[in-house]
Formats: structure tokens, sequence, C-alpha cells
């Protein structure tokens, strides 16, 4: 897949990990929404594991398989949590396994396979 414009990268990015908790939570949690939001946004804090990286940031590396807390283990725990009969929990995890489909849609627009 060929990268699209660095500009448009990242206005789908930041988007989806700014704006798009605020609508799966309306969607999930109705009550609790605003609360729920705000909860999948502070799983922002997964991307601490970038810290341990060389560089910190580097915009043509694909996160996903290569931070601790963006691996596959770390998206089961994740999973795991959902079996948690709380919202806030569910959230969190929610608010996570996006986090890491946020990061994958950025991965494919900057032209890295996922998969291969």
């Amino acid at each position: 897949m060929e990268a699209v414009p660095d500009v448009v990268r990242h206005l789908i990015h930041y988007s989806c990990h700014l704006l798009v908790p605020f609508l799966i939570a309306r969607l999930f949690w109705k009550e609790h929404w605003v609360q729920a939001g705000l909860i999948m946004l502070a799983t922002m804090l997964i991307d601490v594991d970038h810290l341990l990286a060389d560089p910190i940031f580097d915009p043509h590396r694909c996160s996903l398989g290569f931070h601790p807390l963006h691996t596959w283990w770390a998206a089961a725990v994740y999973a795991a949590l959902l079996l948690i009969p709380s919202w806030r929990w569910r959230a969190v995890a929610v608010g996570c396994l996006w986090h890491l489909a946020t990061d994958g849609i950025d991965c494919l627009l900057g032209g890295h396979c996922l998969f291969c």
C-alpha cells in the first residue's frame, strides 16, 4: 500500500485518538458517555512505552508489535478486561483496543504491511 500524505495521515490518526472515543462511548454507555470517553482518552497512556524506544518518536515506525504495550499479548490482556462486569473496566478495555486499532490504521496509511 502506498503511503498517504502526512497531513492527511496525522489528521485521521489524531481524530481517531481524540474524537472517536467519545463517539464509541456515546454508543455503548449512554448514561456515562462523558466519563467513559474520558477513560478511553486516558488509555492513550499506553503510549508511555514509546519512552523505551530510541528514538522515542519515529514517524516512519509502526508502533504495533514494536512497543511492549502495542503487541498481540497486550491486546489479549486488553480483550480480557472486557470480561470484568464494570462499565469502567470495559471502557478501559475498549479504549486500549481502539488505541491499537487507531495505530494500525496509521501504520496502513504510512505504507506498512501489518501482517507481512
